[in-house]
């Protein structure tokens, strides 16, 4: 039997999809990539906004139409639409044959077993066992990312209930994954080629509080550091308020944490940051922000931020605008404010028009825009250290990353050299141009550290 599996949404469901394909292959399934040959389809779906739970149910119904002309004989749900949609699903979309729930992803294999005998499963534990799914899995992963980095989700659910978000309701309440089991999973990781472990949970900084009593981020960091073979650290998701003195101090002085950090902000306005129901203010984010640059003089900061939140005003928009232009951010990435159900802002009075919305969020991106095109003619001349990702035949040049971009999000650096490179390879490169958000180079030198 052969499955084609589809994992859609956030690079933590990602993670997910990796160890449901290890349980699959290791109970001999095999998998496919043509549609024509696949016996069963898995869609591992995303419901965070609305653009995402449109995409999901669009590949569902595309799916579906292979029954009728190819081989396939189960089209089967995972992930957040199944968790938060189920009896809809179960009524309104007859073609799906089996879910499963976000705390029961290690039961793939019983779901697609049953599913074939000719059974509809729905295979739904309670989220309080979403911190022991991983225990139960194991820590083995297929990993689909090209190899040389990986993410490790290092916690599931949150407890901070801002407004707008569906996350709590979906994935429950804040878990920890235990650090002997994450040491081990980075371990595995480092043994399979990879060399980059990106740190992803709803929220990273809270790490350890539930089971440790204590935030353990950073002592989290110098055990995956002690692994042979990882050369990069790189942590996303960081909630402002939550930085600690220690986590900034270790990403200073631990030489494999990436000088970079994510920091979802959501936006910059007081009365806008409590109608979110966000811990944070300006002058606190202000005062964060400087800490951070003050420590790590060449930290790249990236944030996210979201565009026509109910009762925002003009006023509240450009305080955004004179925020960002002030503030500079290396990476940054905005939204439309997506209304939710079941979450407070979507009840909110003040909702904002579409082509508000859509206004407002260009103007940030093509202010950022501006930031990261004049950052990045700013780094022209000097040297960067870079991960090869591939070759463009057609530009016959490498690209790379530099620690300044996360994959699939951030930018790149493309580099012309005569000698061969691979996947994976550490290069130091001589910036000489700079485009938007990419960069330009000449390889150096191989790093051999």
């Amino acid at each position: 039997m052969k499955i084609l599996f589809v994992s859609l949404g956030c690079d933590k469901n990602l993670v997910d999809s990796e160890k449901m394909l290890a349980l699959l292959s290791k109970s001999g399934y095999e998998f496919t990539d043509d549609e024509q040959e696949a016996d069963v389809v898995v869609i591992n779906t995303c419901s965070f906004i609305s653009d995402a739970k449109e995409e999901s149910i669009q590949t569902i119904l595309e799916m579906s139409e292979l029954k009728k002309t190819a081989r396939l004989k189960c089209l089967i749900i995972t992930g957040c639409l199944s968790q938060r949609y189920r009896e809809e699903i179960a009524t309104e979309l007859p073609e799906v044959d089996g879910m499963l729930g976000i705390a029961s992803w290690d039961k793939i294999v019983e779901l697609v077993d049953r599913t074939l005998a000719g059974q509809k499963p729905q295979i739904y534990d309670d989220l309080s066992e979403n911190a022991n799914v991983s225990l139960r899995a194991g820590v083995d992963r297929v990993l689909t990312g090209g190899g040389h980095y990986a993410y490790l989700k290092i916690a599931e659910g949150c407890n901070k209930h801002c407004t707008y978000c569906a996350i709590p309701s979906i994935r429950g309440r804040y878990h920890s994954i235990p650090m002997e089991e994450l040491v081990r999973e980075a371990q595995m990781l480092s043994e399979r080629g990879v060399k980059e472990i990106i740190l992803v949970a709803q929220e990273t900084t809270l790490y350890g509080l539930d089971l440790y009593k204590k935030k353990c981020l950073p002592e989290l960091i110098d055990r995956i550091s002690q692994i042979d073979g990882i050369y990069w650290i790189r942590i996303q998701y960081c909630y402002p308020e939550e930085i600690t003195d220690e986590l900034i101090m270790t990403i200073r002085d631990n030489p494999k944490v990436c000088h970079y950090l994510d920091l979802p902000i959501q936006h910059s306005s007081d009365r806008i940051l409590k109608l979110m129901n966000r811990a944070t203010n300006q002058a606190e984010l202000r005062e964060k922000i400087a800490k951070l640059r003050e420590e790590i003089p060449d930290i790249a900061l990236r944030t996210t931020l979201i565009a026509g939140f109910p009762g925002e005003t003009e006023d509240d928009h450009e305080d955004v605008m004179d925020f960002i232009d002030e503030l500079e951010f290396d990476r940054l990435g905005a939204f439309t404010y997506s209304p939710e159900e079941g979450t407070p802002a979507a009840d909110m009075d003040g909702q904002v028009d579409e082509d508000v919305k859509k206004r407002w969020k260009n103007d940030i991106m093509e202010l950022q825009q501006e930031i990261t095109a004049d950052k990045a003619a700013d780094r022209v001349g000097s040297t960067v250290l870079a991960v090869i990702e591939g070759y463009l035949r057609r530009e016959n040049c490498y690209v790379g990353r530099t620690y300044m971009d996360a994959p699939g999000v951030d930018g790149y650096i493309f580099i012309s050299t005569l000698t061969e490179l691979n996947s994976g390879d550490f290069v130091k490169v001589r910036v000489t141009g700079a485009q938007e958000y990419d960069l330009i180079g000449e390889l150096e030198d191989e790093f051999t550290e």
